[in-house]
């Protein structure tokens, strides 16, 4: 100890308020821990994290604003009469920061209730028990502790080649707090976020391309999904260029690199969304002995424990960056630090991009099915066979569902259209409970609805189905 760091004994230290994070310390005192929360972001303010302030819900706020824009002009041709809507981004952005503001403040008492102390600043491991927390005032706290839980998450990654100056050349964080629409966009990186934000500033009113180095949209995905993405795109007038290369950007048009050919794309603003880096430096790992792999990953167990006293969760370990991934790796995490056998082993995390239309995935891939030495059979159905989909005026989109086919159970469903977001939840419940095609099948749903799509695809399996071709 250096002299005059007077440390504070504490019981369970969370470092890091964002859904993993306020989610551990919420069970953590629900198992009669005395938690400490701390959050560098302006402490309380900063409650929810990326998720909550420049990620998940002010994306999604701003979907549901393009998506109600597409849905009048989707109308339009069914006796629906409106003026063409305009787009006023800085009301978007007030609304938006009530929005955030209020679940802010849900979260805020949600930690207060559970009798959990949060403080402002960034903390430090100082050694496997010992913390130091640097005050916005620049005063500092030390704590010794009996666990921790470190929940850092992650940020958005930088292209070297377009330096971010929040005016032209703008990360995810920056496109979700404009204020005026640009006439026209490039979005570079053909991923999650990047086809989100493309798919809300095309139905916004922009001109929008998409550049992926990769060969196709969604290259993380199942290439039978991301081709109808990829159509989708194409067909409302997306400009999408796969296999290129950003080299250079003059202030007016991106140079881009097509093997050996070049390109001009002239845009008015420019969105790198090639990814995210998790928030590992400056937390002190070494001392706390804690393994760093590649990429910053922290390296943990089925308990999330990176050692006896310390868990990591969300994006500072491996697997997808979800919000709700974290959320379970916290209680897990919170679990385990309290003597409990809790384990994170899921059979299926879900995964949804909200494009328009949005995809959900579950479970294993062909690819992941194929590694594990899982022979599949793959049973479809078109979302058009739901008399819901014509309803609202959209029936584009897809039905896959993967099942071992020794033993008919489902191993992976992916969807494409209307709702999949709300849509997969079946399909993870299937998954989790080691359901087969044929409980799919005999399960009544409810009509009409869009989840008709699944119980077809289900019945396709067995050659079995009632509104499409066998």
């Amino acid at each position: 100890m250096v002299v005059g760091e007077l440390a504070e004994g504490i019981d369970l230290l969370v470092v890091g308020g964002g859904p993993g994070g306020y989610t551990a310390a919420v069970r953590a005192a629900q198992l009669g821990r005395q938690v400490v929360l701390v959050e560098r972001n302006d402490g309380e303010s900063g409650l929810g994290g990326t998720c909550l302030h420049v990620g998940c819900i002010p994306s999604k706020t701003l979907i549901e604003l393009a998506d109600a824009r597409a849905s009048l002009h989707r109308l339009a041709g069914r006796g629906l009469r409106v003026d063409e809507p305009g787009v006023d981004l800085g009301a978007f952005q007030v609304d938006k920061a009530g929005i955030v503001g209020r679940l802010n403040d849900g979260v805020r008492r949600l930690l207060a209730g559970a009798g959990v102390r949060v403080v402002a600043g960034e903390a430090r491991l100082t050694g496997p028990n010992r913390a130091a927390v640097q005050r916005p005032d620049d005063a500092s706290l030390f704590f010794e502790f009996r666990d921790v839980v470190l929940a850092t998450g992650s940020r958005p990654s930088d292209l070297p080649v377009l330096p971010r100056d929040g005016s032209r050349v703008l990360n995810s964080t920056d496109a979700l707090a404009l204020e005026e629409l640009p006439r026209s966009v490039a979005i570079v990186g053909g991923g999650v976020i990047g086809l989100e934000l493309a798919s809300a500033l095309h139905a916004l009113g922009s001109k929008v391309s998409v550049v992926e180095l990769a060969e196709r949209l969604l290259p993380e995905l199942d290439p039978r999904i991301s081709s109808v993405v990829q159509r989708a795109f194409k067909k409302r007038g997306i400009d999408v260029r796969c296999g290129v290369r950003v080299v250079g950007d003059d202030g007016t048009r991106l140079a881009l690199s097509r093997g050996d050919k070049e390109e001009q794309l002239a845009v008015d603003a420019v969105v790198v969304a090639v990814g995210r880096n998790r928030n590992v430096e400056d937390l002190g790992l070494e001392a706390a002995g804690v393994t760093v792999l590649d990429r910053g990953e922290i390296k943990v167990d089925g308990q999330r424990l990176a050692a006896s006293n310390i868990a990591a969760i969300g994006d500072l370990t491996g697997g997808p960056s979800l919000a709700h991934k974290a959320m379970a790796e916290g209680m897990v995490a919170a679990e385990a630090l309290s003597g409990l056998p809790s384990v994170f082993e899921p059979a299926a995390i879900p995964a949804v991009v909200y494009t328009d239309p949005e995809v959900a995935v579950a479970g294993l891939s062909e690819e992941a099915a194929t590694r594990d030495g899982i022979a599949v059979t793959i049973s479809t159905a078109p979302m058009s066979v739901s008399a819901r989909g014509a309803t609202i005026g959209t029936s584009e989109g897809i039905a896959r569902i993967l099942s071992d086919r020794d033993t008919g159970v489902v191993v992976g469903v992916q969807l494409v259209g209307r709702h999949a977001s709300e849509l997969i939840a079946e399909g993870v419940l299937a998954v989790e409970m080691g359901a087969t095609l044929e409980d799919l099948a005999h399960t009544i749903h409810a009509h009409p609805t869009l989840s008709e799509a699944v119980f077809e695809a289900a019945r396709s399996g067995f050659g079995a189905p009632l509104h499409s071709p066998a």
